[in-house]
């Protein structure tokens, strides 16, 4: 993990994960790039009528749904030496799905109606998430030196918080989320085409 040496042969399970965790990456960036535009266009707010697939009530879940399936992908398939970070990211995951369960009950079957509402308080609930995904990209900083990585870490949440609590109008969070998605974008490019032996590392280091 974190190394360009090439320690030892790669397994086929080795190969594996690698590309799942960096698909996690692709599809969380995708998403939220998608999500971005979306937002900048108002269609988050208004004019949902132009757009059936969204207006329909489904759209907007959906992309939250596939975000919390390709950040899952990133966290239960990441590569990490010390075992106890690997276990600490889970259970953030863990109530991060927990609170997509309170967004569902709050939302009466729309976990993103609590997120668009006057006073979206329901927001910090995706707080467990973007911890995830800040994990994901701060861990790749480290290691790799992809600043971005750092700065989403800590963007990601904040923007979340302060829209929540009504520091960020709708205009802001839109912008917000565009500089988030460009971002992504750069990280994204710049991971999932470094060689595949660079996530694994010496596998003898290992912690469990």
């Amino acid at each position: 993990m974190g190394e360009r040496a090439f320690f030892q042969p790669l397994t086929k399970e080795d190969k594996i994960t690698v590309i799942i965790y960096r698909a996690g990456i692709v599809l969380s960036t995708l998403t939220v790039c998608v999500s971005a535009i979306l937002a900048l266009k108002g269609t988050f707010g208004t004019g949902l009528q132009d757009y059936p697939f969204i207006a329909a009530g489904f759209g907007i879940s959906l992309f939250l749904l596939l975000l919390y399936f390709s950040v899952g992908l990133s966290v239960f398939f990441i590569h990490l030496y010390v075992g106890k970070f690997h276990r600490t990211l889970k259970k953030i995951y863990y109530a991060a799905f927990l609170c997509l369960v309170v967004l569902f009950i709050i939302g009466k079957g729309d976990p993103a109606a609590p997120l668009l509402a006057p006073r979206p308080l329901g927001g910090l609930l995706l707080l467990p998430l973007s911890l995830c995904l800040g994990f994901v990209t701060a861990k790749e900083a480290f290691c790799f030196r992809l600043i971005e990585g750092y700065i989403l870490a800590v963007i990601m949440p904040a923007c979340i918080f302060f829209y929540s609590i009504g520091g960020l109008d709708q205009k802001g969070a839109a912008a917000g989320l565009f500089l988030i998605a460009a971002m992504l974008l750069l990280f994204m490019l710049r991971k999932v085409f470094m060689p595949i032996h660079f996530d694994i590392g010496d596998k003898s280091a290992y912690q469990p």
